[in-house]
């Protein structure tokens, strides 16, 4: 009663359920490691030069999760998460590609979700649990409801402000925790991106923490909700057609309304073509909101030195741009009471004239 999960790819948008479901069944979760230059390296090293980043590191932690003995692995094919709303192909191919590339004497759990299709959530999941000889379906519905009360405790306090891993980890104890005081930052961004770009600290490169020193506060998609998000897309005079353009184009359009928010940061990883698309309408339409953006692209061979400097750039000509507009302000407020006092002292002095 043992299964082996990727921290790659859909782990950063589902894991909270698979804990709560998985753990209501009596079944032991066995994550692989957390991205190193060697995960990346070995995966990579078994797929075509093509391959997106997101993918290769995924195969290096089925690699990894192997070297740890583990003979049941979860690799599910998310097809459709909505009608007619696709996932792109490579998560809908996984699990063809892992049992073509990885030619080792595991069992690969591949059950498919198709909510386009006649086929639901409930049988998916009973699908997943029969190789564990597991049938009921009442047990299912159970597990489900605390995988669900899981994920939802988990997106509560990511909305509220609380990091990604901080927020995994009260979630997992059935903890909600709400910070009380929040920090005021000279600049916010909106950094728009997946969660496997931008969560995994290799891929990533601690971006958090960078912006964190440069005193930037940083939103993503997880604070927002489904309602913002679709509100957002429409802002952006386009329709949904991938599973996962709210994060993107969603959270775009919602950032780009909003006031508070200095400047946009876009990461998408080489080769996806979703993404360049989506990228492509949130950069037309920065123009008409005048909302300063920088696209970044990721791959193995990125280097943290020319990103961080990119980085530190767009910021550095936010502060200056916030510090610019602040001196109009004042400029004009000092005209203003200047006109008012000169206005004042002439409606004075014809007063007294008159008398």
């Amino acid at each position: 009663m043992k299964i082996g999960i990727p921290r790659a790819l859909l782990y950063y948008n589902f894991y909270p359920f698979w804990l709560g479901f998985f753990s209501s069944l009596g079944i032991e979760i066995c994550l692989s490691d957390t991205t190193t230059k060697d995960t990346l390296s070995k995966g990579a090293s078994l797929v075509v030069t093509e391959t997106c980043l997101p993918v290769k590191v995924y195969v290096g932690h089925i690699l990894n999760l192997i070297d740890k003995g583990i003979n049941k692995i979860f690799v599910p094919s998310i097809q459709s998460l909505q009608n007619k709303i696709y996932n792109c192909s490579k998560l809908r191919g996984l699990p063809d590609l892992i049992r073509n590339i990885v030619k080792k004497d595991i069992t690969i759990i591949d059950a498919t979700l198709d909510l386009s299709s006649d086929k639901k959530l409930y049988d998916f999941l009973l699908e997943i649990a029969k190789h564990f000889n597991i049938n009921d379906l009442n047990k299912i519905k159970e597990a489900s409801k605390q995988g669900f009360k899981m994920f939802n405790n988990f997106h509560i306090m990511r909305r509220s402000g609380i990091d990604f891993k901080t927020a995994l980890k009260y979630a997992s104890q059935n903890r909600v925790i709400i910070p009380n005081v929040e920090k005021e930052y000279p600049i916010n961004i909106a950094l728009i991106s997946h969660g496997y770009n931008i969560y995994d600290d290799l891929t990533s490169m601690k971006i958090f923490n960078k912006m964190e020193k440069l005193d930037v506060k940083v939103y993503t998609a997880e604070n927002l909700s489904n309602e913002q998000m679709i509100e957002g897309v429409s802002a952006l005079n386009t329709n949904l057609y991938w599973a996962n353009e709210l994060e993107m184009t969603g959270a775009a359009g919602h950032f780009m309304q909003n006031n508070k928010i200095d400047g946009i940061i876009t990461i998408t990883a080489f080769g996806c073509g979703p993404d360049s698309l989506m990228v492509e309408k949130i950069n037309k339409n920065s123009k008409n909101f005048n909302k300063p953006i920088l696209n970044l692209t990721i791959d193995e061979q990125t280097g943290e030195a020319g990103f961080i400097t990119r980085i530190e750039a767009f910021v550095d000509m936010l502060f200056r741009k916030k510090r610019a507009n602040i001196l109009k302000n004042i400029d004009l407020n000092e005209k203003f009471i200047i006109n008012k006092e000169t206005t004042i002292n002439k409606t004075s002095n014809e007063s007294i004239n008159n008398n």
